[in-house]
């Protein structure tokens, strides 16, 4: 949810921080700070973007120092102001000069928060974090190390954090219990950061820590133990993101830069996974548990926002392709509910960070009930990747923009290989699955075609920029669609929109209409089409005005319609990786038509890692 970046070794740390910052501010960006240890520590911090930080540090002069921490903030506990800001300190008057970062939610804040204030100690914020520092300060005797294992003894909830102390200037405590954190490996340095953008300019070997894990860096060694003192050796590996794929490159957002690499993002998410001509699906991370998926008795998709819409398309997909009762539960709601898992209940989590909250113990909740589990990711190494039995990495390559949209398609791609690899030891025939799978090998280039309609699109969205209120409508495949093409208008233009099934207008909604509101229908050549068709005859005789996707040549639709864009024909089941593309780009238009920051919407963080 929040950014987490910080330095130890022989370089200034102040240019590192910030520029750690910039590439981690689509995680949390309502308030920044940092503080760098120079014989005492200098500690900054405003409410606003890294941009207002780092003119803050300008007029200051700067800090010097190759030790310290920085913080971008999405406000849980307390609203967004300077005194609430990251880091936070000890007692300025009788602490030990502690600063401290922390991504999560410290769930018993209070009773630590009143056992402290009985000890003598002063808070300046709302924060549960300022607790956490508190607490550090009060079991500190000279063992920074052993001060952080003892108070995270004491804490319940989630929490990446990191520490610096005056009185040990030459050492950086770290840890993480919930909430992302990875350590990258330099020579006589090390860089911590919530995720690998912030690390890969300089360097690409890092560890990332599990849960109840402390390290202790300093500028030649590190040593990794659990909170309870226990040594541990974490794994080295590569880093698999290239600083290339992170650039912002010749686009003025990274929201259209991913939109317009979903088409390569595909070939990747595809490449090596299929075989036409043999018509087989190779899904390597689940090949051992091929005979549990083939008998498995239902599916249960967990997911939150995009993700579980991609799960809803990926519901119909493994009814259709492997025909095994399947069901998409809101991850948020799953382990609260005593959810039902019986002997053969196979639970996919599907979540782009794979780092997700909700989702993360939504899973944990199944497999302590007997599920075999199965994660559905985009980074390599996740929480969720380490916490199921097998999973299939989406390989989109990183998403920066708040807004998910190569990740929706690529979380589609591999439930439709997942449905296709069970489906074809179940019962589909050789040429039925042959005949699938070179559709999927198709949509890559069709999804190139699609995001060339971006001027066209943008010209209808100059239309009706300015309407408050908007219906995005679909059926079947295509009704997930409708509800992800209304989430993106939501997320980045701030206009009021709700996606629905078409057929469930007539129970309610359709009072909403009135004249000249715009009302979007994914409208292609299906199984129900003559029924779309009615329901688009139903929103223009109360004054809406139509905005279609339809399939190509389908010129009888024009008739219907203020305006129409036209996808490639691909069978029904495999439509929505096209359809979700113009809706994609109709939300990105609007809400640049409107002056709005597309990859940093208010109010929302690219990953949510607090419940």
């Amino acid at each position: 949810m929040c950014g987490i970046v910080a330095y130890i070794g022989h370089k200034p740390a102040e240019p590192i921080l910030l520029e750690g910052l910039k590439r981690l501010e689509y995680r949390g960006y309502d308030s920044a700070g940092m503080a760098v240890i120079n014989q005492r520590i200098q500690m900054a911090r405003t409410v606003g973007r890294v941009r207002v930080l780092q003119e803050l540090l300008q007029e200051r002069g700067g800090f010097a120092g190759t030790v310290g921490i920085a913080h971008t903030r999405w406000a849980t506990h307390g609203e967004p102001s300077e005194r609430n800001a990251h880091p936070h300190r000890d007692d300025l008057q009788n602490g030990h000069g502690i600063a401290l970062i922390h991504n999560g939610i410290i769930e018993n804040y209070v009773v630590l928060r009143t056992y402290l204030q009985e000890r003598g100690h002063t808070f300046t914020s709302d924060t549960d974090t300022e607790v956490l520092t508190h607490l550090i300060g009060e079991l500190y005797d000279g063992n920074l190390e052993a001060a952080v294992q003892g108070a995270l003894r004491e804490v319940t909830g989630a929490y990446a954090i990191a520490v610096i102390c005056e009185k040990e200037p030459d050492v950086l405590l770290v840890a993480r219990k919930g909430s992302p954190l990875m350590v990258g490996v330099g020579r006589d340095e090390y860089i911590v950061a919530s995720d690998s953008s912030a690390i890969v300019a300089h360097t690409t070997q890092a560890f990332t820590l599990e849960d109840y894990t402390v390290a202790k860096l300093t500028r030649d060694s590190f040593r990794t133990t659990t909170i309870d003192n226990v040594p541990i050796t974490p794994q080295v590996r590569e880093l698999e993101v290239d600083l290339g794929q992170i650039d912002l490159g010749s686009y003025e957002h990274y929201m259209l830069k991913e939109i317009n690499e979903q088409a390569q993002a595909l070939r990747l998410c595809l490449k090596g996974r299929i075989d036409p001509r043999e018509g087989q699906v190779v899904l390597g991370g689940i090949a051992q548990y091929a005979r549990e998926l083939v008998k498995a008795r239902r599916v249960i998709f967990v997911g939150q926002g995009t993700a579980r819409h991609a799960a809803m398309v990926g519901e119909y997909l493994m009814e259709d392709l492997a025909k095994i009762p399947t069901e998409v539960e809101f991850a948020s709601e799953f382990r609260y509910r005593n959810p039902i898992i019986e002997e053969g209940t196979v639970v996919i989590a599907i979540s782009q960070s794979g780092e997700t909250a909700d989702t993360l113990a939504a899973l944990k909740e199944a497999k302590q009930r007997g599920a075999l589990t199965l994660g559905i990711v985009n980074v390599v190494g996740s929480s969720i990747a380490r916490e199921t039995d097998a999973g299939v990495y989406l390989r989109v390559g990183p998403e920066i923009g708040v807004a998910s949209t190569k990740a929706f398609l690529g979380q589609v791609m591999v439930a439709a290989m997942l449905a296709t690899f069970i489906g074809r030891r179940r019962f589909l025939a050789a040429d039925y699955v042959s005949s699938l799978l070179r559709e999927l090998q198709s949509i890559p280039d069709s999804v190139e075609r699609v995001t060339q309609l971006s001027g066209e699109i943008r010209q209808v969205a100059a239309r009706y920029a300015h309407r408050e209120n908007w219906l995005f409508l679909g059926r079947g495949h295509n009704y997930p669609v409708a509800l992800e093409g209304a989430l993106k208008l939501k997320e980045i233009s701030y206009i009021h929109a709700e996606g629905m099934a078409a057929a469930e207008m007539k129970h309610g909604p359709i009072a909403l209409i009135d004249d000249g509101m715009p009302v979007v229908f994914v409208a292609t050549r299906n199984s129900q089409y003559e029924k779309i068709l009615s329901n688009i005859e139903e929103v223009r005789s109360r004054g809406g005005h139509v905005i279609a996707v339809a399939t190509e040549g389908d010129e009888e639709i024009h008739r219907h319609c203020e305006a129409v864009f036209h996808v490639p024909d691909i069978s029904e089941p495999l439509q929505p990786m096209l359809t979700v593309v113009p809706l994609q780009l109709l939300a990105y238009h609007i809400a640049v038509i409107r002056g709005k920051d597309v990859d940093k919407p208010r109010n929302l963080a690219k990953s949510v890692t607090v419940e």
